[in-house]
């Protein structure tokens, strides 16, 4: 169900993101009955409404612009601003690769926003190498702390916590418990991981070539504190 609803919400919104720009800012799940199938059910609804590409963008960035992080706010150090968690809740689509500093100094010393736009180019070089594209990834999370993911059209779900002081979202899932981290990004979330975290949740779904993996393990190795992943925007119907 997950993968069929976010396929059909980010096949709409690939029309709006056609490329990554610049940045811009082993448990296994038993417990599957929460409200995260009807949030899921209202974006497949919001389809079936028949509504178009630019819509959907204009509905998730009033969203966003509402909940306080408005066009132009950036932010690339992980716990530098807090997310209220009633923010995470529903469907986020990947719109382009995202990264993010442990610390503001670590930020500073890598270089700062041309550090963080060349990793954003680079990780967009093998993601495209691997697949993963707004078509087919997207991020589902309900009030009651369970997920669902599809990356590169594979599906993941299970359990999560997220602490908004410190960042940090920790997803147990079928494929095994992974530290994540949010920060807040002009148009929405950066989802990132520590590199270990990020191959191996790649190399355990999607099995992409070593040389993929290499390129994102060397990218990660350049500058010290740095988590790579996923910048989303949220799916308003």
């Amino acid at each position: 169900m997950i993968r069929k609803t976010l396929f059909s919400a980010v096949l709409a919104l690939s029309l709006v993101f056609t490329g990554c720009g610049p940045l811009i800012g082993n448990t296994n799940n038993t417990s599957n009955n929460s409200g995260l199938g009807s949030v899921l059910g209202s974006v497949l609804g919001g389809m079936i409404g028949g509504n178009s590409g630019g819509g959907l963008l204009g509905g998730v960035l009033g969203s966003v612009i509402s909940n306080g992080m408005g066009l132009g706010y950036v932010d690339n150090v992980v716990g530098h601003s807090n997310i209220d968690k009633s923010v995470l809740a529903g469907t986020w689509i990947y719109a382009q690769p995202g990264c993010a500093f442990a610390s503001q100094n670590q930020f500073t010393q890598a270089g700062g926003n041309s550090v963080a736009t060349q990793v954003n180019q680079k990780l967009a070089s093998a993601f495209n190498t691997m697949g993963i594209k707004s078509e087919n990834t997207g991020f589902a999370f309900d009030q009651q702390g369970n997920f669902e993911a599809v990356i590169k059209g594979v599906p993941m779900k299970g359990t999560y916590t997220f602490d908004p002081s410190s960042g940090k979202l920790n997803l147990k899932s079928n494929v095994g418990t992974i530290p994540a981290f949010l920060t807040p990004t002009a148009k929405g979330l950066a989802l990132t991981l520590e590199t270990k975290n990020l191959t191996g949740v790649l190399q355990s779904l999607i099995k992409p070539s070593s040389n993929a993996i290499a390129a994102i393990t060397s990218l990660g190795n350049s500058y010290s504190g740095m988590r790579m992943g996923f910048d989303l925007v949220k799916y308003q119907q």
